[in-house]
């Protein structure tokens, strides 16, 4: 079943691409976009499989492999640099429609999963950088700021672990990442007159940079707030336990 679900995987893919190659005459680079994309897609999901001890895709994780491939597929186009803003536009619309429905495909079925949630996040992350790199062919590499910053708190996250600590639920946190999405969209469709759009999207990373700057924030003052209250923790706790008893197991 395991070995299936692997073939599955990365068999899927290759039909896309393929009509995506005839039907928008992908070049060289392009295919070589999207033979990496997908190589990349399968090691991964591999990965997170195994890691979080899961054999197999619920029903949830096979709706957003499918937006996934969509992502790949715009990638592809991307990394085309020369297609019809609207071939980008109609994968991305796709994409973004089908965000949310396998969360509550995953709530329905009782498959909700550490590995689904950020199988879902990922994909998420890497359309908007596409986007993000789409628009600032246009309106310059500062848009960059908005697609990298999610991989800079990662990678800071890597020195100062406090940053995985879960967050409190927010709408407006919720409300600012969709806001990415669409202004990004609509700025890539280039409808609007160039200054119009260059406000709309430097909003969206004003509102972004809020987002991320209120959090680390939170995160910061939750840690040094938590501190003295672990410390009287560990303490108490190591006072029932029997001598001898590692320290290291009260973390």
């Amino acid at each position: 079943m395991i070995k299936q679900d692997l073939l599955l995987r990365a068999a899927v893919p290759a039909p896309v691409f393929a009509a995506g190659v005839v039907t928008a005459g992908f070049t060289p680079l392009a295919w070589a976009t999207g033979v990496v994309y997908v190589l990349a897609l399968v090691l991964l999901t591999e990965w997170g499989l195994r890691r979080t001890g899961r054999g197999a895709f619920g029903p949830a994780d096979w709706i957003t492999f499918a937006r996934a491939i969509l992502v790949g597929c715009a990638a592809a186009l991307v990394a085309e640099g020369d297609f019809s803003l609207w071939w980008l536009v109609g994968l991305v619309g796709v994409a973004l429609l089908l965000d949310g429905l396998d969360g509550q495909v995953a709530r329905r079925t009782g498959t909700s999963s550490e590995f689904g949630a950020r199988f879902d996040m990922e994909v998420d992350a890497f359309l908007i950088l596409l986007l993000c790199i789409q628009v600032s062919r246009t309106l310059g590499l500062w848009v960059l700021a908005i697609g990298l910053m999610r991989y800079v708190f990662v990678a800071a996250s890597w020195t100062m672990p406090w940053l995985t600590a879960p967050l409190y639920p927010s709408m407006a946190r919720k409300t600012v990442a969709a806001v990415q999405g669409v202004v990004l969209v609509v700025a890539v469709s280039e409808l609007l007159p160039s200054s119009v759009t260059w406000v709309l999207v430097a909003v969206a990373l004003a509102s972004l940079a809020w987002s991320f700057g209120r959090d680390v924030v939170w995160l910061a003052r939750h840690r040094v707030a938590d501190q003295p209250a672990r410390i009287v923790a560990i303490t108490r706790a190591s006072l029932r336990r029997p001598l001898g008893y590692g320290h290291n197991q009260a973390a």
